[in-house]
This record gives structure tokens, C-alpha cells and sequence, in this order.
């Protein structure tokens, strides 16, 4: 039987902007996302029986229907009529419940994983479609790259990629949830919305000083608020040398944008004093 392999990138936001609350429920946002070379590895194998059996080396992740590399496959079969079985194995490697979107990119990495085994030979808009039935962030999962997304995370158009640059990232040892965060957020309270078009100019004349003074994220106040682990992360960077430092999504994961490489050892060391998870890795542009 054959297989087949998917990676799945974590992703940052260089700019989340909440526009307001929707009749749906849902918030309409402007964010610009890009990914970073943290993936976790999918390996997919047809099964003889109709069943999806999903596995992982993680011994915290839900491996049922609570999953949505699980649900993704899931989707994909019923939609399409498949009656063929297939086991999922997840190697994961980001943090879960960070604003990595680790669970929306392993359900990307699904659908696209099982477009190609099954032969279905669906395009990258049906399967961004498909992806939007799961989560706000599935379709740009399946896109990659960098993108301006809008709606409610749905509506996408790639942009110019980010400079190269090192880029530190370091989650506390709590977890928070998106729903939680954002109902806890306030539109009439934020003071200073990002800007999309500097970050978008910054971006296409690939300028690393303005792209990291052009970051911006809403939901941060919420969460410094209520987390002050990743006030003191988000400090630390900061003091230690980082270029441009913002929260990643809900959080609560801070990443650091560094220019230099000498000074990636600085913030590293700096962080690892006090936080565990923390990563080095590269834009992947």
C-alpha cells in the first residue's frame, strides 16, 4: 500500500486587526500570516477497512474526533463518497493550544495528504473551501506561504513574503483558548489599530526594520492581561536584543524577529531561563 507525507507549518500573524464582532458569532479580521520552518510530519497509509485510525508519538493530543486532522479526514471521505479506510500518523512537533495554529495545519496537511493518496484531484480552492468547514485558519494552511486573509480568516490573497530572518519563538507552560480570548475582547477598546498597508509596503520593498515596526496584534492586551507569563516573555525579548516582538494569534506564544544570527544566542539563552519551549527556526519563504 502506498504512502504519503505531509508536512505541516506552524504559522505566525505579523499583523491581526479585529474589525468587529458578526451576526454569525464570528469576528471579521484583517491578518497577515505567514509560516516558519517549525512543522509537525503526517504520514498517511490506506487502511483494507473503512476506518480512520490516527496516531501519535504526543501522548496530550485528543486521537478521536476531538482531533481535526481526525475531522478533516473525515470530511473529506464523506463529502467525496470515499469508501477506503486510511491511518494517520501525527509526529507532533508544535505546541499545542499556542497560536501556532498547529491543529489547523495538521488538518490542511490532511486534506491535501488524502487528496493525493486518494486520487481525488481536487484544486487547492476546493480544498481551501473544504478547509473553511473546520477552521478559520485551514485555509490558509493549505495555501501557505504569505497572506493577507480577511472575513473571518477565509477570504485569502498572498503577498509579498517576509525578508529572511531568524525567528524566535517561545511558548509559557499554560495553554489559551482562541474562544476564550476572544470573548474577551473589546473592539471599542482598542486605542491604535495596526496598519495592513504599511505592513504590506514593508513587505514589498522587503524591508526588515519597517516590517517589525509595522507588527501588530489586538488580541495581545487580552492576553498580556490575563497571562503574565507572556508579559515577561514578551519583555524579555524584547530587553535581550530582538528586532520586532509580538504574540502570535491568541497566544500564548511570543515570537522575536531577529536580523542577525549573533544575536539569536542572546535572546535564546535569555528566554531559556525561565521558559522551556523555545524554539529557532526561519521564515519559510
Amino acid at each position: 500500500m502506498s504512502k504519503i507525507y505531509e508536512k505541516a507549518p506552524a504559522k505566525i500573524n505579523l499583523v491581526l486587526d479585529v474589525l468587529r464582532k458578526r451576526e454569525d458569532g464570528f469576528h471579521e479580521v484583517e491578518m497577515i500570516m505567514t509560516m516558519v520552518d517549525l512543522a509537525d510530519r503526517l504520514e498517511m497509509e490506506e487502511l483494507h477497512r473503512d476506518q480512520i485510525v490516527l496516531s501519535s508519538q504526543a501522548g496530550f493530543i485528543p486521537l478521536d474526533e476531538k482531533n481535526l486532522a481526525f475531522q478533516a479526514a473525515r470530511l473529506i471521505k464523506e463529502r467525496y463518497g470515499v469508501r477506503r479506510g486510511v491511518y494517520i500518523h501525527l509526529d507532533k512537533q508544535i505546541p499545542v493550544a499556542a497560536g501556532l495554529a498547529g491543529g489547523s495545519s495538521d488538518a490542511a496537511a490532511t486534506l491535501k495528504g488524502l487528496n493525493r493518496l486518494w486520487n481525488l484531484e481536487l484544486p487547492t480552492e476546493e480544498l481551501e473551501e473544504l478547509g473553511a468547514e473546520l477552521g478559520s485558519d485551514v485555509p490558509f494552511c493549505i495555501r501557505g506561504g504569505t497572506a493577507l486573509a480577511r472575513g473571518r480568516g477565509e477570504k485569502l490573497e498572498t503577498v509579498s513574503p517576509p525578508p529572511q530572518c531568524w525567528v524566535i519563538l517561545a511558548k509559557p507552560p499554560i495553554n489559551v483558548s482562541t474562544a476564550d480570548v476572544y470573548g474577551k475582547f473589546r473592539v471599542n477598546e482598542v486605542k491604535e489599530h495596526p496598519s495592513i498597508p504599511r505592513m504590506l509596503d514593508a513587505l514589498s520593498r522587503q524591508s526588515f526594520q519597517d516590517m517589525c515596526a509595522s507588527l501588530g496584534n489586538v488580541l495581545e492586551n487580552v492576553t498580556l492581561n490575563r497571562y503574565p507569563e507572556v508579559r515577561q516573555i514578551k519583555d524579555c525579548m524584547v530587553k535581550s536584543g530582538a528586532d520586532g516582538v509580538l504574540m502570535s494569534g491568541s497566544g500564548p506564544t511570543v515570537f522575536g524577529l531577529v536580523s542577525k544570527e549573533v544575536k539569536v544566542a542572546r535572546v535564546y539563552n535569555a528566554l531559556r531561563g525561565f521558559c522551556k519551549e523555545v524554539y529557532v527556526v526561519r521564515m519559510l519563504t
